[in-house]
């Protein structure tokens, strides 16, 4: 009740006891130049702009220049024009989700899309760009989370709070990879921001890959390719705002993001709008920038809240893993996970390159046995990886290398291990006990050392 409270004053008090308006004094591209309430507004403030006919178009100030504010539209322009009348809206956007939000589909502006009717709202308000935890008051990350995929679960664990990247070039597998995570992982809610995605694919995506049953433990935050930089921008946000909204409630959410590299494309148009230099690859500084903040949201929440569990996916311009989008995320997560064309193309999907991937929780959330076993693998894809060249074009004679032998002999089981189908589903737990298998490893360790007469034990 004291939270209901709180939040139907926080918005009483937002609204003004007069209204500020301004007029539109150019129109250049999708800028809009508003004079007469440059005093009033501020960088991120919205106005509501008459376009002939009584449209209203929402536009937020990017900048400005001349005494002049710089507002970016949320919609189409047609039909602004000069001398048009800019209306300086009320409050901060913000939403009221609530748990009947599941199994739905919203746009960046959190308005229904999916044709069932309109959201109910809840008691709380949560505004749509809002600050990460704090550093000092947030816990740690939890227990290991089994996210349904086999070679993640095993060469790559997560942790419940961690915040992986996928990164991948166009047609390697995202968005089947995502699907499986939002389908098998085993955590409360799902919340799913499809970010400058085409508009064709949304509902094959939402239908053919997520289901119903995925969809039905999910929200889902749309805004496609079509869709102007700042509604890809904020459907962004919306997913994390809407993620917070459920880990505040105490529930262990996992985030997915298709992708950030279209939302750092659509900060570069904002910037670039705004008279920003581009610098590296034409980004401009405010992309770095924001980068962190939008990212940041994920992870742990504070003592008595649940979790974030994040995964962004990175698409890679040019199958260039070190370009610099790829190369800032990857600095700020907490490890990522790499989809290779060259896999993908031989037909093994996911087509993940464990030897290229790393979760920075290892090896700390794993035991000695389970760190021990993966260690082997590891090695064993890295001699083959190393020889692969020689081997194909036979080049290699058996009996050369001892430690060569055993990769070669142990190579077609660990690819037939990391390769899943769409609709197959791993557990946490198997994926150590089939590894164990494929390499002769007597599992579990613990079950062995058990077993074992006193004196061998004390021997070993």
């Amino acid at each position: 009740m004291s939270a209901l409270l709180s939040s139907f004053t926080e918005e009483v008090g937002q609204l003004p006891d007069h209204r500020l308006y301004g007029r539109v004094s150019g129109v250049l591209g999708m800028t809009v130049e508003v004079a007469g309430l440059d005093r009033q507004l501020s960088i991120g403030a919205r106005c509501q702009v008459e376009a002939r006919g009584g449209r209203r178009v929402t536009c937020e100030v990017v900048g400005f220049r001349g005494g002049k504010a710089l507002l970016l539209p949320f919609g189409s322009l047609d039909g602004v024009g000069l001398g048009c009348k800019a209306e300086l809206a009320a409050s901060e956007p913000a939403i009221w989700p609530t748990e009947a939000w599941l199994g739905r589909v919203v746009n960046a502006l959190g308005q229904p899309v999916d044709g069932k009717g309109p959201l109910p709202l809840g008691p709380v308000a949560y505004r749509i760009r809002r600050d990460p935890p704090p550093a000092h008051g947030r816990r740690r990350v939890g227990g290991k989370i089994d996210l349904g995929v086999r070679a993640i679960n095993t060469f790559l664990s997560c942790c419940e709070g961690q915040r992986m990247g996928i990164f991948a070039g166009s047609g390697v597998g995202k968005s089947v990879l995502l699907s499986q995570l939002a389908r098998y992982t085993t955590v409360d809610v799902n919340v799913i921001g499809l970010i400058g995605e085409r508009g064709r694919e949304v509902q094959e995506w939402l239908e053919d890959d997520l289901g119903k049953e995925g969809l039905a433990r999910s929200v889902v935050v749309v805004a496609t390719s079509d869709e102007p930089p700042l509604m890809r921008r904020q459907a962004a946000q919306l997913t994390l705002a809407l993620a917070e909204s459920f880990r505040d409630r105490g529930r262990d959410v996992l985030c997915l993001m298709d992708s950030v590299t279209r939302f750092a494309m659509a900060m570069r148009e904002i910037g670039l709008s705004a008279g920003e230099p581009p610098a590296a690859k034409g980004y401009t500084p405010s992309v770095f920038a924001e980068l962190p903040r939008l990212l940041e949201r994920a992870g742990p929440g504070t003592e008595g809240q649940g979790s974030i569990t994040g995964l962004f996916t990175v698409l890679v311009e040019g199958d260039d893993h070190n370009e610099p989008i790829a190369d800032a995320v990857r600095g700020i997560l907490d490890g990522h996970i790499v989809l290779e064309r060259q896999i993908a193309e031989r037909g093994r999907y996911p087509a993940i390159n464990i030897l290229r991937s790393v979760s920075r929780t290892l090896p700390g959330c794993n035991s000695d046995g389970e760190n021990a076993l993966v260690q082997r693998a590891r090695r064993l894809l890295a001699i083959y990886d190393d020889m692969a060249e020689l081997i194909r074009i036979g080049a290699y004679r058996q009996g050369s290398d001892a430690s060569v032998d055993e990769a070669l002999r142990y190579n077609a089981a660990l690819e037939g291990f990391l390769k899943q189908g769409k609709h197959e589903r791993a557990d946490l737990e198997g994926g150590y006990a089939d590894l164990a298998a494929i390499l002769g490893v007597a599992w579990p360790p613990e079950a062995v050392a058990a077993a074992e007469p006193p004196a061998a034990r004390a021997a070993r």
